[in-house]
């Protein structure tokens, strides 16, 4: 499994929000900001480390302030998003990661069952090793099952982990019904900072999600962290969401 932290926008509108309660915004001070995020930050938003040190200490307080504030006025870091890709994350916990949808906005799409089709030993990385299927145990023992079989007077024929009807051999809508909770899945998604810290709290390694799940959950923390230093898991957990 692999993830990958493609793009973080919206920094420079958050820190923005900070002044816009007690009006203390300006629209000089407004384009300042924006100055000084472009000479900070790629076009996707990554940490360009070569600035003049006097505007990256500037820049650096006035995240460092952002961030002081924003666990408590939530809505600020609404407006900052990360968007990711994952590759090969095991079905069953992409499912698990899809219960947080609607924290999401729903922005995420994921590989389909029934547009795709999957192979027999196709296995996410975390279950390589730890299951064998009914086909690899097949081969294994060097044993063949029928290429067809005929039950309740329909004919049956082979397909990935099992059988399906032979009128249907080429229906993805029902090989996907044989499918394992194991195979790979990618996704890609977008979240903000404020939701992503639920996500956090709940999927990371102090929670009860699976295991590959976990790993997933702290390598986009790390990502995270890497380009941002101040969110750290004690800052997400801080966040009052």
């Amino acid at each position: 499994m692999k993830v990958y932290l493609n793009e973080i926008s919206g920094l420079w509108q958050a820190i923005v929000s900070m002044y816009m309660s007690k009006r203390s915004w300006t629209r000089e001070h407004e384009e300042k900001i924006m100055r000084l995020y472009e000479k900070n930050y790629t076009n996707f938003g990554m940490h360009f480390p070569y600035v003049p040190e006097v505007e990256s200490a500037d820049f650096e307080g006035i995240l460092n302030k952002l961030f002081k504030w924003a666990p408590r006025h939530i809505t600020m870091t609404r407006f900052l998003d990360f968007s990711f890709t994952v590759e090969g994350l095991h079905r069953g916990a992409q499912d698990d990661f899809d219960a947080h949808a609607k924290r999401l906005e729903n922005r995420i799409l994921r590989s389909s069952t029934r547009l795709a089709k999957f192979g027999g030993n196709e296995k996410s990385d975390w279950y390589k090793g730890k299951i064998i299927t009914t086909d690899e145990a097949l081969k294994h023992m060097e044993m063949h099952l029928p290429a067809e079989m005929m039950v309740d007077g329909k004919n049956y024929v082979r397909a990935v982990n099992g059988y399906v009807l032979e009128e249907s051999a080429n229906d993805k809508d029902v090989l996907r019904g044989l499918y394992m909770l194991s195979i790979p899945s990618n996704f890609t998604f977008k979240v903000n900072c404020t939701e992503f810290a639920h996500i956090l709290k709940e999927r990371d390694k102090n929670g009860h999600a699976h295991p590959e799940l976990k790993e997933c959950v702290e390598e986009m923390l790390r990502l995270i962290t890497e380009q941002i230093p101040q969110l750290t898991r004690e800052w997400f957990y801080s966040v009052k969401n």
